[in-house]
């Protein structure tokens, strides 16, 4: 398990502030693959997951989904054939939160125990 993956997801509080972009570069650099991908100009964090089907594709959103779940904190999620879109972001602060890049180094562990 990653150093990122294994920190504590703190609950939003009124007052968060979204992280600098040197924090978030500082980040970044523990998450391969992933990328900072404005939307909507709002910072997300995300990356494409490559299976070898939709099924896959289909059962591994799923896995995120149940992650996002206990945490209540819940990402964007694209399924297409083969891949599995997830797009992390904490909407509170219209940008990026540490638990963000938490939730991603926690997904691409759960990517890792099942599909590695």
């Amino acid at each position: 398990m990653s150093e990122l993956a294994e920190r504590k997801f703190q609950p939003f509080k009124k007052g968060d502030q979204a992280l600098t972009e040197e924090q978030i570069k500082e980040l970044l650099a523990s998450l391969p693959d992933w990328q900072i991908v404005e939307r909507d100009s709002i910072p997300r964090l995300e990356k494409n997951f490559k299976l070898p089907d939709f099924q896959k594709a289909l059962d591994f959103a799923n896995l995120v989904g149940e992650l996002a779940e206990r945490e209540d904190h819940h990402p964007a999620i694209l399924i297409s054939w083969g891949r599995t879109a997830v797009s992390w972001w904490t909407f509170d602060v219209n940008g990026l939160l540490e638990n963000d890049f938490i939730l991603a180094a926690r997904t691409d562990q759960l990517f890792q125990e099942k599909y590695s």
